[in-house]
């Protein structure tokens, strides 16, 4: 059974002037009056050639009824909706919105799904009761206008921390039940502790019947070990399709460093990813993130400890032979994770590192001393291997240069000579490693049972040695021992860097170890300070995975996630401790709503009908329809031929006309390039939107929706201007979508080539990408340019990040008025015009912020207005030769 409702329904009042208006079309003029006159005989014999109908035909007073009546009912706005569907009139709808962290990947189609919903409830005349369900949320239970919903869902983000549902679900159980209610749940399609399917069925208790929206669920990242970079990315298990995720390494300003693929094979729920850097790029890398993925789960803050550090390396001597140099197997075990540099201590010292490597040194005397000295108490760790040179020094001891006994760079001091096999303290056979004590920062280390030293060098028993080490011998000898040094820290291994007095270079055990003291300058700082104090909330991420400030609510000390404790960085500047959310989530369950709950995607069609398209497209058929009858009753002839073409015309669907490619052509929007990757492309196309808004506000120009466009299949000429992101998986353009590139350039279409989602290193590929687009030579955009001035007067040209050098075309008169027909950046514009429904930002812009997003608006509104009017402004460069002429 169907039902009719109207969205306007006064509208409907228009139909009490029907009677009126037939009065008015059958009124005609009086009858005439016969009076003689005698001269009348001078008009016998003449015949009127036009006629006047006495009275208006019958069928067309109907038609010009019908008429009226057809555009009333069209702007009453009828509905066909099935009865099943529409709740009864004014009862509430339950408006259930998930706000925790896995909803913001689908952010915006979740907000306008919660429109279409409160849109539904405005025609059924019905209140809202609105609940979020993210953890610190105020649960509310009192019925809202539809005016009121609307604002407050507008103003709604995604929670950087998990959903709270039970106390949802309790509010809603303890509704009044003097009325039934149907119910609308946007759920993020996670269920982690059973409380979703609880909030299901008490919304089915409502009786007015549930249905639950579905978008696609945000994935998290987690270190798949202690360290490196080796990624797991993870997502709702039972997922049956294929999926591809690209990981990016980006670094303080924002710029990407390195891109890595993480391939979700149908099933699945996790896989892994790597991100190869040169050591000197890997330093400045701050987070790793998936591209065009806004949320917090999807995004890994870096903090020192997992920093590639500087590290120096400093060898007594070098041997001929690779194997048997002291620093051979640091060298080769710290490769991965550090930037290495090895020279003199004084050299070394200069390259600031955060860990200095000494292997087998006797003795650090002069200026070395006094640099090192320095650079400890500043937090650098110092870290010294054994050796028989080493050994020899410790019977000769001096005085200190500060005046204690001992070797300052030593944490203990070294009994004369060493412990060898064999030797006057010697053992019965080669000794193993103890496993490390809790206290250690070695502890959780598999020690190897092969792993066995025959050689090392004692330390003089004292009451402090105990704490001082950090690992031991099976026999309970010393191998690794440690003090503070100012800020820093002395290490000290008593066995050689190589396999001259053990085999523990050989061994895993050994890169795990150098790993942990990379560590330790941010390590010994931040566990320093929490063992005085509660670390201090630095920067909070947001619910969309942007960095920012600290929120008022953030308590030092709080542990679970939530308002109190948000993920981000804690501690100080310098001395941060990176706080993720990814790590902390248990395996992503998907939601098991129970049997007679209705499930239906966020774009998800309401199954009614709306009548006011046909009805408003049969009235303007009806109007043509009288126009042509009209002429016809005055006998047109060419006219009524007019006439019936004109009626075609406006019969024809708009969407037919769009069908054929020609809305392409009938107003000004920019295009992007549909890449394939839908993250990108949905960047695209929201970018140039935000972009055309603010130009509609700023200017004068009026630019229609932006539209994508396939190279290989649709036409381009219709646009001023077509930005093209390049994708990593772009392939070669086919020699027809290139000459169609060539064609586009040399009408006067401008192409803005943004290669920010490339990883670092893969310019090389561009070429290859645009084989057979005759790109003109290229020169660096300056502020001489008139790009730099069309509208804007720009010094920047930023992006979502600052990128490198924008090229654009050599200037050319003699083509195309000068105006360069490729503009080529790595910023990610697009990224930064981005802005929801509300003007908020969908992705973070590194390092400047909202000042640099309006840099890049400025740098988008110049880019435009140069592909719309030209170089006209070029001739501002002889200003200063016109106003001095007009001085002269």
């Amino acid at each position: 059974m169907l039902e009719l409702a109207f969205t306007t329904p006064w509208a409907l009042l228009a139909l009490g002037i029907l009677p009126a208006l037939w009065w008015l079309l059958r009124l005609t003029p009086p009858a005439p009056h016969t009076v003689r006159f005698p001269a009348i005989r001078l008009l016998l014999g003449l015949e009127s050639h036009q006629d006047t109908a006495a009275r208006t035909p019958w069928w067309m007073l109907v038609l010009r009824l019908l008429l009226v009546i057809v555009l009333i009912l069209g702007v009453a706005g009828p509905l066909i909706t099935p009865v099943g569907e529409r709740a009864a009139k004014g009862s509430p709808l339950v408006l259930v919105i998930d706000t925790g962290w896995a909803a913001a990947r689908d952010w915006a189609a979740r907000q306008a799904a919660a429109m279409g919903a409160l849109d539904q409830a405005e025609r059924d005349e019905r209140s809202i009761l609105l609940l979020t369900t993210a953890a610190g949320a105020e649960i509310a239970t009192q019925p809202l206008s539809v005016a009121s919903a609307r604002a407050l869902v507008r103003g709604l983000e995604p929670k950087p921390w998990p959903t709270l549902r039970r106390p949802v679900a309790e509010a809603i159980r303890a509704l009044p039940r003097d009325q039934v209610l149907s119910a609308v749940w946007l759920s993020d399609g996670l269920d982690e502790d059973g409380s979703g399917v609880e909030l299901a069925k008490a919304l089915q208790h409502l009786g007015g019947g549930v249905e639950i929206l579905l978008g696609r669920t945000g994935r998290v990242l987690t270190f798949a070990a202690p360290n490196g970079w080796e990624i797991e990315a993870r997502r709702a298990s039972g997922l049956e399709t294929a999926e591809t995720a690209v990981l990016q390494a980006v670094d303080e300003v924002g710029h990407v460093l390195g891109q890595g693929e993480a391939t979700f094979p149908a099933g699945t729920s996790s896989t892994t990813a790597k991100i190869t850097l040169p050591p000197e790029m890997a330093s400045r890398v701050t987070r790793l993130g998936l591209a065009n993925e806004q949320g917090a789960g999807a995004v890994l803050l870096l903090d020192e400890s997992r920093r590639q550090r500087t590290v120096g390396l400093v060898s007594g001597s070098e041997a001929a032979t690779p194997f048997l140099d002291g620093l051979y197997y640091v060298q080769r075990a710290l490769t991965p994770f550090a930037d290495l540099r090895r020279g003199l201590i004084g050299a070394v010292v200069e390259t600031k590192p955060a860990v200095i490597i000494l292997a087998d040194i006797p003795a650090i005397l002069g200026t070395s001393a006094i640099q090192l000295r320095h650079w400890m108490n500043e937090g650098g760790v110092l870290v010294r291997f054994a050796g028989p040179a080493l050994a020899h020094a410790a019977a000769e001891q001096r005085t200190a240069l500060d005046g204690e006994e001992g070797d300052p760079f030593l944490p203990v001091r070294l009994r004369a000579g060493q412990r060898t096999l064999g030797g006057a303290l010697s053992w019965s056979s080669p000794k193993g490693v103890a496993p490390f004590e809790e206290s250690s920062p070695f502890a959780g280390l598999t020690v190897p049972s092969e792993v066995n030293v025959s050689a090392q060098v004692l330390a003089e028993p004292n009451v402090l040695l105990p704490e001082q080490i950090w690992a031991r011998l099976t026999d309970g000898t010393p191998l690794v021992t440690a003090k503070r040094q100012g800020k820093g820290w002395v290490v000290l291994v008593h066995t050689t860097a190589n396999t001259a007095w053990s085999n523990l270079a050989l061994s895993s055990l050994f890169v795990e170890m150098l790993q942990r003291i990379l560590t330790l300058p941010e390590r010994s700082d931040t566990a320093h300070a929490a063992s005085s104090e509660v670390l201090a909330p630095l920067k909070m991420l947001d619910g969309f995975g942007r960095l920012g400030a600290v929120s008022e609510t953030v308590v030092p000390g709080e542990q679970t996630f939530g308002p109190h404790h948000p993920p981000g960085l804690y501690g100080t500047k310098g001395q941060s401790v990176a706080v993720n959310l990814g790590p902390h989530l248990k395996r992503l369950t998907p939601l098991q709503p129970p049997q007679g709950v209705r499930v239906a995607g966020l774009d998800r069609k309401v199954r009614e009908s709306d009548l006011r398209p046909p009805l408003l497209m049969i009235a303007l058929a009806l109007i043509g329809l009288d126009l042509l009858l009209t002429l016809v009753l005055r006998r047109g002839g060419r006219t009524t031929v007019v006439a019936g073409t004109l009626l075609l015309v406006l019969v024809v669907p708009a969407q037919a006309a769009q069908d054929l490619g020609v809305s392409a052509g009938l107003f000004t929007r920019l295009a992007y390039v549909i890449t394939g990757d839908a993250g990108l492309d949905q960047t695209s196309a929201v970018g140039l939107e935000s972009l055309s808004e603010v130009i509609g506000q700023r200017s004068t120009a009026v630019l229609a929706k932006p539209m994508g466009v396939d190279l290989e299949r649709d036409s381009i000429l219709f646009f001023p201007l077509l930005y093209w992101p390049l994708s990593p998986h772009q392939q070669a353009l086919s020699p027809e979508s290139a000459e169609k590139l060539n064609v586009y350039m040399r009408m006067g279409g401008v192409v803005v080539l943004d290669t920010a989602a490339l990883p670092f290193g893969s310019e090389h590929k561009i070429p290859e990408i645009l084989e057979g687009v005759a790109l003109p030579p290229l020169i660096p955009l300056d502020t001489k340019h008139v790009l730099t001035r069309s509208f804007f007067l720009l010094k920047e040209t930023p992006g979502r990040v600052v990128g490198d050098t924008v090229w654009v075309a050599e200037q050319a008169e003699s083509l195309n008025d000068g105006v360069s027909p490729v503009v080529i950046g790595n910023q990610d514009w697009a990224g930064a015009w981005a802005v929801d429904q509300r003007g908020r930002s969908l992705y973070p812009v590194l390092p400047g912020g909202d000042q640099q997003r309006e840099a890049a608006f400025r740098f988008g509104v110049n880019v435009v207005m140069y592909a719309l009017t030209g170089n006209y402004k070029a001739d501002q460069v002889h200003l200063p030769a016109i106003l001095e002429r007009l001085g002269r």
